[in-house]
């Protein structure tokens, strides 16, 4: 069944951007014709089209999975959208969008059952797969290089534990550095448990690996992912920038067997600050946290 439902999405995908694109020569020959109002109400219509529609193509004929962390477990997301590929389309698009998906679909006469909604990114870590318990077993460090790149550093191949002060330095670091990974500023300050015990653990993703050109460079810092422990006890996921030479400075102070078990924990935590920050936006005030909203401060996001 589930095969079948997979098939039809990629069917649907294929279908639905056929119509969006004729839609759109038709309204891109009409705004040429077309001159005040009308032409901006064609443009925006253009642009709903080509919003709702880009990703039908690759929806329709996937290129073979390439997991931008190899060895990483498969998230909530990426679980329903390899079951329904339609999933990520349909519920993104909006109720006008969804109105547009199926009048299509019924003009076609064909039958379709929308895709539930996406999951809610779970708390707390994902179990192991059998590959991961076998290399926990065995000893091997979670975090493989791409194929084709030049490993990581041995001393990159550490889990380190960090206080709150130290991860509030990492943060501004990259922040004063522009290196593209890190922010939250004030809000992150308040917010993370003042006594709190956090991770970090160099696990570049395969376009953020070291000696990747970016902006007429090359990557020379390490991505890691960072395990946060929040002033409410919960533990989420965030991304920072280290540089090599201040990840290296830090004390190495987890047994090698504990590293690898919370390296896993690290890597498979789907909820991350921004999530975090938004559920608990509703709360948020001076007296509970201490934190005043300024213009430019917001929860850190990850890539």
């Amino acid at each position: 069944m589930r095969r079948r439902e997979s098939e039809l999405d990629r069917d649907i995908a294929a279908l639905l951007a056929a119509r969006a694109f004729i839609e759109i020569r038709h309204l891109a020959r009409s705004a040429r014709l077309e001159s005040g109002d009308s032409s901006e109400d064609t443009l925006e219509r253009i642009r709903f089209l080509a919003n709702l529609a880009h990703n039908l193509p690759g929806v329709a004929r996937p290129r073979p999975s390439t997991p931008s962390r190899r060895g990483a477990s498969p998230g909530s997301w990426e679980q329903a959208t390899a079951t329904r590929p339609l999933t990520g389309v349909w519920n993104t698009a909006g109720p006008k969008g969804q109105a547009w998906i199926l009048r299509h679909i019924a003009q076609a006469g064909r039958t379709w059952t929308p895709p539930p909604p996406l999951p809610e990114r779970r708390k707390g870590p994902s179990s192991m797969t059998p590959r991961q318990w076998a290399g926990f077993l065995l000893g091997r460090w979670p975090v493989r290089t791409p194929v084709g790149r030049e490993p990581l550093p041995a001393a990159a191949n550490v889990l380190k534990s960090l206080d709150t002060e130290t991860v509030r330095a990492l943060y501004e670091e990259a922040r004063r550095l522009r290196l593209g990974l890190g922010g939250g500023g004030p809000w992150l300050r308040a917010h993370l448990d003042p006594d709190g015990v956090h991770y970090l653990l160099p696990d570049p993703a395969s376009y953020y690996w070291p000696g990747t050109p970016i902006r007429d460079a090359e990557i020379g810092w390490w991505q890691c992912t960072a395990l946060l422990r929040m002033r409410n006890g919960e533990q989420v996921s965030g991304m920072v920038a280290v540089l090599p030479e201040a990840f290296t400075a830090l004390p190495t102070t987890l047994p090698r067997r504990q590293q690898l078990r919370l390296a896993h924990r690290t890597r498979s935590t789907e909820r991350d600050t921004y999530l975090w920050g938004r559920d608990h936006k509703a709360e948020c005030a001076p007296q509970v946290c201490g934190y005043v909203a300024e213009a430019t401060d917001s929860a850190p996001t990850t890539t």
